[in-house]
């Protein structure tokens, strides 16, 4: 039985080594992927006059517009001290959300998606 075991052990070790230098060989032959287009909250696109004033650029990624929104809060101080999720809207911000005087953060994409209009 011992020796059964010993010339078994030896084929799978011989077979197993076959198998992976045969895997290596293919991954290493594989192509790398193309960069896909960008898509969803990365594209860039045309905003509406009202955010593209704000923003200074007539396009935009939605990922961009809330990124400069940010800066745009952190270097006025318009964020709440008590409460860090809500936002308040001087002059240039109640034009781009609606005329309102507080935002909450969350909110903040849900007013953005009306200054990206629909492409088909």
């Amino acid at each position: 039985m011992a020796s059964s075991a010993r010339v078994f052990g030896n084929s799978c070790r011989t077979l197993m080594a076959a198998a992976k230098s045969s895997a290596a060989s293919t991954a290493a032959a594989e192509k790398p992927k193309a960069a896909g287009r960008v898509t969803g909250i990365l594209k860039v696109q045309p905003v509406s006059p009202a955010l593209a004033k704000f923003l200074g650029s007539p396009e935009a990624s939605r990922s961009g517009a809330v990124k400069k929104i940010w800066e745009y809060v952190k270097s006025h101080n318009l964020q709440n001290p008590s409460n860090k999720r809500e936002i308040y809207c001087d002059d240039k911000l109640k034009a781009i959300f609606d005329g309102n005087d507080k935002v909450n953060f969350q909110g903040v994409a849900k007013l953005l998606s009306n200054h990206f209009p629909k492409t088909t």
